[in-house]
Formats: structure tokens, sequence, C-alpha cells
């Protein structure tokens, strides 16, 4: 195997730890806890090419699948199929557009590619929320998109701000 080849699976295995690790760091408020898997799915997308990032969420999710205690409210199917299974499930095509919309390296660019892949976790995880416990929309929303907007604001400030501080150095690292 070459080193480049090495580079990149440490490289995604890094970041799938970063997941997993920011399920961990959490502010335990039901049905859905806050917590930083955003913030590294965020970063993810940002500093990785498509073919690093997109590999980095689904090994995260098929681990947490499989058993083992990556997610933040418990592992297995039934953690997918569960309330914020819909939250998980988002982070796929969030961190697929990331990838593709960061051609343009300004914090400006990154502000609104966070803020729009934010917004793609939100759309699968408030419509499993509200099945999953039968609640209706205004306790959908007050309970799954509410009380993480500060938090979403701060995490998309800071994945911006790591975007550009560390753009330029991800790309030589995965190339080199």
């Amino acid at each position: 195997m070459d080193r480049s080849r090495v580079k990149r699976i440490v490289i995604v295995s890094l970041f799938t730890a970063l997941i997993a690790a920011g399920a961990f760091i959490r502010i335990p408020i039901p049905p859905v806890p806050i917590t930083l898997q955003t913030l590294f799915v965020l970063v993810c997308g940002i500093l990785l090419p498509l073919k690093m990032s997109l590999p980095a969420v689904l090994i995260y999710l098929f681990l947490g699948t499989i058993g083992l205690p990556v997610f933040s409210g418990g592992s297995g199917l039934a953690a997918i199929t569960g309330p914020t299974g819909g939250y998980l499930v988002g982070m796929i095509p969030a961190v697929a557009f990331l990838a593709i919309f960061k051609k343009r390296k300004s914090v400006w660019s990154y502000i609104v590619g966070c803020t729009i892949a934010s917004i793609i976790i939100y759309i699968p995880g408030l419509l499993w929320l509200k099945h999953t416990l039968n609640l209706n929309w205004m306790t959908t929303i007050m309970s799954g998109f509410v009380p993480f907007l500060p938090g979403d604001v701060i995490k998309v400030a800071v994945a911006a701000g790591v975007g550009v501080a560390l753009r330029e150095k991800a790309d030589r690292a995965i190339t080199n």
C-alpha cells in the first residue's frame, strides 16, 4: 500500500473518531441532545474531498449501527431507527453537499455552505423525530430545532474559521 493511501485512510479514520467523540460532548436535553457531532461533520466536509469526507461519515454510522457505542443516544439499529436517527442519516447528504460546495475558499462561502449543510441535517432529523414520537409540528420544531440554533450559529462560525485556517494545509496534506 502506498504512502498517500495510508495517509488518506488515517485522515478518514481521524475524522470518523472526531465525529464519534463529538457525540459524547453533549448537553443531554430530551428528546434530542445537543452534541458536537455536527461541528465535526461540518469541518470534515470543508476540509476533505468527497471521496474522504463521505467515507468518514459512513464509517461512523456503520460503526454505530453494528453496535459500537459511538452515538450519543445509544448504539445499534435502534439508534438509527429511534427519534434521533434522522439527524444521523442527515449527516450523509450534509457532508456530501459541503464537499462539493466548498470550491470557493472564503469565510462567507463556508458560512453559507455550513448553514445549508446544517439545514440538510435538520430536514430528515425533524421529519423522523416527528414520525417516531408522533409529535405535532410545533412540538417537533420547539424540541428538535429551536434549542439548537444558538449552538449551530457557533458551530457554523467555528467550522468556517477552521476551514479558512486549515483548508490549504489539509489540501497539501492529502495530496502530498
